[in-house]
């Protein structure tokens, strides 16, 4: 087989067994494409059109027509593709495990955050469980995990609302720059009769225990990271020369 050039000038022999045939003209045309259907053997797109209405007929799929505006053409091949899916988002969602607060406690003891002593955890038992966490290579930083219908929620508490310079400040620095502290949000919560900022980040309780661990572990780091973003924005503490002494001899 050879490759023809437009102006026949240029022609390089081909071997016939060669897989893939290389086109190493500087043109590209008709004959090429001749070229390639002969050595390939390829099928016109109505043969691979019949063979796609074939298996969607295997997969119990029937065809259905719709009359709709020509705008509207986008977001109806957007629906049927969702309509297909159903069945299937159906049959993984029964397989999928839902966590409960309880046996989550169990699979993260036996997770390397507990085992290599990363992190201890504390089950505080009630109508609604509670895991009290402590990470210690963020020097013993608390977080709180719970799993709420269908999400699982970890939390931390950052500062008071009193331990804020400025709450009016502070509150637009955190809305203008919390994206950068990604997977966690800042959110004002009551706790007894007083105010506190949290960290939380939030997952579904379906997800698998790989990614809830990277969840404990991201927040912990986004607390830290967050104190370091808007200590201008809160008040000193007193002790805060003890607290890094401490810290830093923490093992």
């Amino acid at each position: 087989m050879f490759c023809p050039s437009p102006s026949g000038r240029e022609r390089r022999t081909l071997p016939d067994f060669c897989a893939f045939q290389i086109i190493t003209c500087k043109t590209v045309d008709a004959s090429h494409v001749r070229l390639y259907g002969q050595s390939m053997n390829v099928k016109s797109s109505a043969y691979y059109q019949r063979e796609h209405r074939k298996r969607l007929r295997e997969k119990g799929l029937v065809k259905k027509e719709i009359w709709i505006r020509p705008e509207h053409a986008n977001k109806a091949r957007a629906l049927e593709k969702e309509l297909r899916l159903l069945d299937q988002k159906a049959e993984e969602s029964l397989d999928r495990k839902t966590w409960l607060t309880t046996a989550l406690y169990k699979d993260l003891l036996g997770s390397p955050l507990v085992s290599e002593k990363q992190a201890s955890l504390e089950l505080i038992d009630g109508a609604n469980p509670v895991l009290h966490i402590v990470m210690h290579e963020y020097g013993d930083l608390p977080a709180f995990l719970s799993v709420a219908g269908e999400q699982i929620i970890i939390e931390s508490v950052l500062w008071p609302l009193t331990d804020v310079i400025n709450t009016e400040e502070f509150n637009t620095a955190v809305l203008r720059t919390h994206k950068y502290i990604p997977l966690s949000t800042i959110c004002l919560e009551r706790w007894g009769d007083q105010d506190y900022y949290l960290m939380f980040g939030a997952l579904s309780a379906a997800s698998n225990l790989v990614d809830v661990v990277q969840e404990i572990q991201t927040l912990a780091s986004n607390v830290i990271q967050a104190t370091e973003i808007y200590a201008h924005l809160i008040k000193p503490f007193v002790n805060d020369n003890e607290n890094d002494e401490s810290f830093g001899d923490h093992s």
